[in-house]
């Protein structure tokens, strides 16, 4: 880490490795060609740019530089600038001194990660918070990545990846095995806090039937992240509210059919929401007050679904995580 203050910018990265405009080989020697030309010590900084949103991963973000920019500097581009290509607008909005070399610069590669990082977490905020109402459907990533080539704006009216973003999204994610090895090379200790179990079981009894993580969807044939996690239940049973808080969403979604969004507030400084979806009838409005164990809806099958259960999520600050670790097990 001490190597990296020093850099002063991309130029001098760009000097001794070559550049990385030509780490693109396909098949099995594409991940040692990365990670043999790709200074490892920038991961700590993809690490930490991304750490506030775990939709983007380190090499999600790396993936996105090259597809921007192959990570070189040089642009015929009076309005571009930087490896992540930032207008000066843009850095005024983003960009920081981020390596403490007394200079916020797009040529600076750490201030480029860094001020990416924070563009794509917030426009991660912006689709999680679409697609929790169920306004938009997708990946997540991809969702994200659309965001930033194309907007949010084209995002919502599509109600998925817009065709004006489909390719970028594309070659950004065929990047991403070359990266993925090269964070895989320069591990770090996870120090993220455990969650704490505060959440009251939503119905009886906790059959899980489908996890939280990557999974291919059972109708679409998708291969891509289950936000929370299936508890099987028959038709009409009872749900019920995880926790004291405010109904923020209770409404009919395509993907999510019936579909109940409660604001807990905040716990530890981060604010705490579950969802409820699939339902076969609501029994709560929105701006309603409810507590620990209220009744929110019945267990059904509307929706994108193959049968009768609750699809339960947790998000912390707008990002979705695995619900398990924060529920109380069941009486």
């Amino acid at each position: 880490m001490p190597g990296l203050v020093a850099m002063t910018g991309v130029s001098v990265f760009l000097a001794s490795t070559g550049g990385l405009s030509s780490v693109l080989p396909q098949g099995a020697d594409a991940a040692d060609s990365a990670t043999s030309k790709v200074d490892g010590s920038y991961v700590p900084w993809l690490r930490k740019a991304t750490r506030s949103c775990a939709i983007v991963t380190p090499s999600v973000l790396a993936a996105q530089i090259d597809q921007l920019s192959g990570w070189s500097d040089d642009t015929a581009s009076l309005s571009q600038q930087g490896i992540a290509r930032f207008t000066d607008a843009q850095w005024r909005t983003w960009g920081r001194d981020e390596d403490g070399n007394g200079r916020s610069s797009p040529h600076d590669a750490v201030d480029a990660i860094m001020a990416l990082g924070r563009q794509d977490c917030s426009l991660v905020h912006q689709v999680t918070r679409l697609r929790t109402k169920g306004t938009i459907n997708g990946d997540l990533v991809d969702l994200t990545l659309a965001a930033y080539r194309a907007g949010t704006g084209p995002v919502e009216k599509a109600g998925r990846v817009p065709a004006a973003a489909q390719d970028f999204v594309q070659q950004v994610k065929a990047r991403l095995p070359q990266y993925e090895a090269l964070v895989r090379q320069n591990p770090e200790q996870n120090t993220n806090q455990a969650p704490i179990a505060i959440l009251a079981p939503p119905v009886t009894t906790l059959t899980v039937t489908s996890p939280f993580g990557s999974r291919k969807h059972p109708l679409t044939g998708v291969t891509k992240l289950h936000t929370g996690v299936d508890f099987g239940a028959p038709q009409g049973a009872q749900v019920s509210a995880a926790r004291d808080g405010r109904v923020e969403f209770a409404g009919m979604t395509t993907a999510y059919g019936n579909r109940v969004v409660i604001d807990h507030g905040t716990i530890g400084g981060k604010r705490l929401e579950t969802t409820y979806s699939h339902l076969s009838a609501l029994q709560v409005t929105v701006g309603q007050s409810v507590t620990t164990g209220t009744p929110v809806g019945l267990v059904g099958s509307t929706g994108l679904s193959t049968g009768p259960h609750l699809h339960f999520e947790v998000l912390i600050d707008g990002q979705y995580t695995d619900p398990l670790p924060w529920l109380t097990p069941a009486r």
